[in-house]
């Protein structure tokens, strides 16, 4: 028992040095991924400061909110480059910002947040369209819906909120590039915590995330990291996924590093039929179809199920295939992760795999599905089953890579108006409808066959929806967007084929 406490503190000490250590490293790490290379050659590595690409300028006037006043109404008369300051208070409202280059800046003052209260009515804490965006120091709690969702803006920062019990997602940007989520802390969140659906260069980093169905979650996205996370408690740990049905079919280039997974033990109360309704109580970190995904000098224990699990689209639960997605967990490298007591209650599917491979003890580590180009640094270490595929890696560390955020600032995401109908759907409808897998709603293809060639009436069902079935929870109203969007989304939704 002395031992173990040590080896906890030691690995607590482990994560608070890595919390400041983000930076120290460079370059990229093209030439120590597993596999083919070439697929990086369009990636930029950045350098310096995590936040010098991303968010808003504040070069422009400072708008001040004290308690009784409209957040909404600061965000109206802002202007790009405008700092809107939030002081502290109680703010029961949905912000929605579809300008560039605003920041959106709480004010703590001797402990006092400023605080946007959902009361369990609203849908909606903040929703962001615009490009170049900041959102921070805000306690956002009780709301149904989301805390912070981005749609498709990009060179977004969402730093130091305090997020409780917002519903479906926490933090959750979608098709955005050029993104780091840092310092918040999120709990109570039925799917994902911070969800990250669509997006390119994204960094998550230093978050705390407990009590949720989901913890972190990378999703059909692209050059990520996440790192220096301290995430207990949830029903899993960190998850990186292909979901099929989505327009974005891909997940790769995936570093998850120097986080802190532990306890991650809490019992599944995500919504039913749901992806993430599938997790088992108990796992520290899903990989499900994503490539190219490096697992790294993690500190990962005390979950029950399974340490790592590496899995593909045929045994996943709640999960159709996608002829357009590889179904396939490829080129997983796991690099020197500190593992202990995970595994110790797990499930029988997994007792009935260790059995066949005569494996004795509890694993910590298990890849189920056919994973090519796969390796792992220190098989000796761990109680493994699944891995006879994997090979030994023939790099030790990520530690040449700082980031996949850019250089300078993505360009600009401009949506023109005969674009206008296919951006809203695949920024904001796609988020919780896929073409043909029920995920937070019903799928695309029944909205098709309930609607056929009635899309006003899916504008007035979005405008002021009720809930309808069991199934699904009830849908946020869309109201926020303009009359023309919610007609140009329906018409796109009604003719879209995958």
């Amino acid at each position: 028992m002395g031992m173990k406490i040590l080896m906890i503190t030691a690995a607590i000490g482990l994560l608070v040095a890595g919390a400041f250590a983000g930076l120290k490293f460079a370059a990229d790490n093209r030439d120590t991924m597993v596999g083919d290379s070439s697929r990086y050659s369009a990636v930029t590595a950045g350098g310096g400061a995590l936040t010098k690409s991303v968010g808003g300028s504040g070069t422009g006037t400072v708008h001040e909110v004290r308690n009784g006043d409209s957040i909404q109404a600061a965000v109206a008369l802002a202007q790009s480059g405008d700092v809107i300051r939030i002081f502290p208070g109680t703010y029961h409202e949905t912000v929605y910002v579809d300008k560039d280059d605003i920041i959106l800046s709480g004010v703590v003052i001797d402990g006092a947040w400023p605080v946007m209260e959902g009361e369990a009515k609203l849908n909606d804490a903040v929703l962001y369209s615009g490009n170049d965006i900041t959102v921070e120091n805000l306690q956002i709690q009780h709301y149904k819906g989301n805390a912070i969702m981005g749609q498709a803006g990009n060179n977004f920062l969402i730093r130091n909120n305090h997020i409780i019990d917002t519903g479906v997602y926490g933090i959750f940007p979608e098709f955005g590039t050029n993104g780091l989520i840092t310092h918040n802390v999120l709990s109570g969140i039925e799917d994902a915590a911070i969800y990250v659906g669509m997006c390119d260069n994204i960094h998550v980093t230093n978050n705390e995330v407990f009590g949720n169905v989901a913890g972190i979650e990378i999703e059909n996205s692209r050059h990520s990291i996440v790192e220096n996370n301290y995430v207990h408690d949830n029903t899993g740990g960190v998850l990186v996924f292909i979901t099929p049905g989505l327009p974005i079919k891909t997940t790769f280039d995936t570093i998850v590093r120097n986080n802190f997974i532990v306890n991650n033990n809490t019992p599944n109360f995500g919504i039913p039929g749901s992806t993430v309704s599938g997790i088992p109580a108990g796992t520290g970190i899903l990989n499900m179809a994503g490539d190219q995904t490096t697992i790294e000098g993690n500190v990962i224990t005390g979950n029950q199920v399974i340490g790592i699990l590496i899995t593909d689209h045929m045994n996943a639960p709640n999960v159709t295939l996608d002829s357009g997605a590889d179904p396939n967990s490829d080129e997983i490298a796991i690099l020197d992760n500190l593992m202990w007591n995970n595994g110790y209650s797990t499930i029988p599917e997994i007792t009935a795999l260790k059995t066949l491979e005569l494996v004795e003890g509890n694993v910590e580590i298990l890849n189920i599905g056919a994973s090519t180009n796969s390796c792992i640094l220190d098989p000796d270490k761990y109680v493994t089953v699944g891995l006879k595929s994997f090979g030994t890696c023939g790099f030790t560390t990520t530690a040449d890579v700082t980031t996949y955020l850019l250089d300078e600032p993505a360009e600009r995401r401009v949506i023109a108006a005969e674009d206008m109908g296919k951006r809203a759907y695949y920024g904001i409808c796609a988020g919780c409808h896929s073409y043909n897998v029920k995920m937070i709603g019903p799928p695309t293809q029944i909205i098709q066959a309930l609607y056929m060639d009635d899309p006003q009436g899916i504008v007035d069902y979005i405008t002021n929806p009720v809930k309808k079935r069991d199934d699904y929870p009830e849908m946020p109203p869309q109201n926020y967007l303009s009359e023309e969007v919610r007609m140009a989304a329906a018409e796109f939704m009604l003719q879209v084929s995958r």
